[in-house]
């Protein structure tokens, strides 16, 4: 396994919308681990591919407490959604930023796991969130696209200064 480099906003690499997979293969599965370890040293509760420059829909996802219950989403499609929910919302590729975003409170989501067997899943709560959060990075949006112009300038801003700082 290997640890992989998260794109940071605003790059444009984050805009490119992931293609289906194929089929689930054994470098899918490496992928799959690969992101996995990236996101637990990160540390995170989500990753999109799409994150790590890879533009392939698969997404892991873990928000268990123990950090032991991992999820692989590849070609994720929510088939339904309900109700609504404000939470705070951040991002391994938005670092230290962080602010409420409304989302379905329960989703239904369809997807393929690393046996290549179909799958469906309902979530609620922070699964339900991370879900969503997660597909948007695979149609090219970031969570920011969901806040205000305003706000999102500034966020540019303090990521333009923090790499100025950083470089």
């Amino acid at each position: 396994m290997a640890l992989l480099p998260i794109l940071r906003f605003p790059d444009p690499r984050l805009r490119k919308v992931a293609s289906p997979v194929a089929r689930v293969d054994d470098s899918l599965c490496r992928l799959a681990a690969d992101m996995a370890e990236t996101m637990y040293e990160a540390p995170g509760i989500g990753l999109a591919a799409t994150q790590v420059d890879v533009h392939k829909r698969v997404v892991v996802i873990d928000v268990s407490e123990g950090k032991d219950d991992l999820r692989v989403f590849v070609n994720p499609e929510i088939v339904t959604c309900d109700g609504l929910q404000s939470g705070e919302e951040g991002c391994l590729s938005v670092p230290g930023v962080y602010d409420k975003v409304e989302r379905a409170e329960r989703v239904t989501v369809r997807y393929l796991d690393l046996e290549g067997n179909e799958q469906q899943l309902e979530a609620d709560g922070l699964l339900a969130i991370c879900i969503q959060h997660e597909i948007d990075h695979l149609d090219g949006k970031v969570f920011v696209d969901h806040l205000s112009q305003l706000k999102q300038t500034r966020i540019r801003t303090r990521l333009a200064k923090q790499a100025r700082v950083t470089a």
